[in-house]
């Protein structure tokens, strides 16, 4: 018999660890190649880990909720044969920045002290072997100020509080920590429903706090006369479905606007770090799409700039459809630098979208309406129905002026108005 390592593989460059949610199989069950061993999620997609080969679960080296590094050996399968089989290592560690890293880096396996799962913050292994090793207590630790996302303590923090703990008055010994329970609302009438946020809601929720509470908001409107694609369209939706096998809707055309519009406007496709702006080389534009459950996900366009309206009605259809089936893979909503949301979908004339963190601005797409205008032309003036929505514009005012939050969405608008109807798909 041989012994199979299987390990978190690796999900896009830009996902360096996910969260065991579910086992499917137990110690002891047969499993067979490409079945899927267990169910993990990253910061918004929850997908399946799958057997390289066919065998039998002999250990499961980490439980539910517990935080795996790509790479890592989460459990042993016993297979037929006489050798012992491993799977290659799917990312390399990189060099530490300090001898306590060192050691603690090299016995990640080395599991954190029970008192730090009565914690109510979120703590990486990382951190919490570092504050092992180091004789950091809960209470010292949660004391820590976290740079973050969310707050959150990262090696950096930790490393500076152990370099300054030194000069610092010795703490005394904390008390005993006790973890309140949680209360649940009690129906008044009695016959109220309650019923608890699931996973993804959680993080909806904390995402959207986080950002208002980051991010100063302020918002830019502007109404978009959109006749011409909307005749557009009509004209050409079918022989574009018949070609492409891709049905044609509106919203690769305005993808289409937007990534022009942050060539011209590189000001708008950056992200804030703290007191740094980066900004970005790649236009990543992250598409809002409503789940069957109702809640919401942000697939990414990569390289949006570089897609003809073919490529760009491809990518909205593909991420449209495997975020509704359920099927995006992590690198799927990683990377975006700017996003873009629907809301005429719902019937919604306009909106006020809270940002995407860390972008700085965020596009809402209002409800295309029949509405009576003025119309200008050598004659004279007079009143005829168009085609017309509304485009939201909310930007970081930190960093995003109104000069440039209004200008970057003019633009969009006059490449949607200066639409050619005569143009090939």
């Amino acid at each position: 018999m041989a012994k199979f390592e299987l390990k978190l593989p690796k999900m896009g460059e830009s996902v360096a660890e996910a969260t065991i949610t579910n086992w499917l199989k137990n110690v002891g069950e047969t499993i067979a190649a490409d079945e899927a061993v267990l169910e993990i999620a990253t910061d918004k997609v929850d997908s399946e880990v799958p057997s390289e080969v066919s065998g039998t679960l002999t250990e499961i080296l980490f439980q539910v909720n517990d935080v795996v590094k790509v790479g890592q050996t989460i459990a042993i399968i016993e297979t037929e044969g006489g050798s012992v089989a491993a799977a290659p290592v799917a990312e390399t560690v990189a060099a530490p920045v300090a001898e306590v890293v060192k050691t603690v880096e090299a016995a990640q396996t080395i599991a954190a002290p029970a008192d730090f799962k009565s914690s109510d913050k979120f703590f990486s292994p990382l951190v919490k072997n570092i504050a092992t090793a180091e004789g950091i207590s809960l209470t010292e630790l949660e004391s820590i100020a976290g740079s973050g996302k969310d707050g959150r303590v990262t090696k950096e923090d930790i490393l500076n509080y152990i370099k300054n703990r030194g000069s610092q008055p010795a703490a005394a010994a904390p008390a005993p920590k006790t973890t309140a329970p949680i209360a649940t609302p009690v129906s008044v009438n009695g016959g109220d429903e309650i019923v608890e946020m699931d996973r993804m809601r959680k993080l909806i929720s904390g995402y959207m706090v986080a950002s208002v509470q980051t991010s100063a908001h302020v918002q830019s409107f502007i109404e978009v006369d959109v006749t011409n694609i909307v005749k557009w369209r009509d004209r050409v939706k079918n022989a574009f479905e018949k070609r492409e096998g891709e049905k044609l809707t509106f919203t690769p055309i305005f993808m289409e606007a937007v990534a022009k519009a942050l060539k011209d406007f590189p000001g708008m496709n950056i992200s804030v770090d703290g007191e740094f702006i980066i900004k970005r080389k790649n236009i990543n534009l992250g598409m809002a799409a409503a789940l069957p459950n109702g809640n919401l996900i942000v697939p990414v366009i990569k390289n949006a700039d570089q897609l003809n309206l073919v490529g760009m009605a491809k990518a909205v259809n593909d991420l449209g459809n495997r975020a509704k089936a359920g099927k995006l893979k992590p690198d799927d909503t990683q990377g975006g630098t700017y996003t873009v949301t629907n809301v005429g979908t719902f019937g919604s004339v306009f909106g006020t979208p809270i940002i995407n963190q860390p972008q700085v601005g965020i596009l809402a797409l209002g409800a295309i309406r029949k509405v009576p205008a003025v119309i200008e032309t050598p004659e004279g003036d007079f009143i005829g129905i168009r085609q017309k929505m509304f485009l939201s514009h909310s930007y970081d005012h930190r960093v995003v002026d109104g000069a440039l939050g209004g200008s970057f969405v003019k633009r969009v608008a006059d490449y949607l108005e200066a639409f050619d109807v005569n143009r090939e798909y």
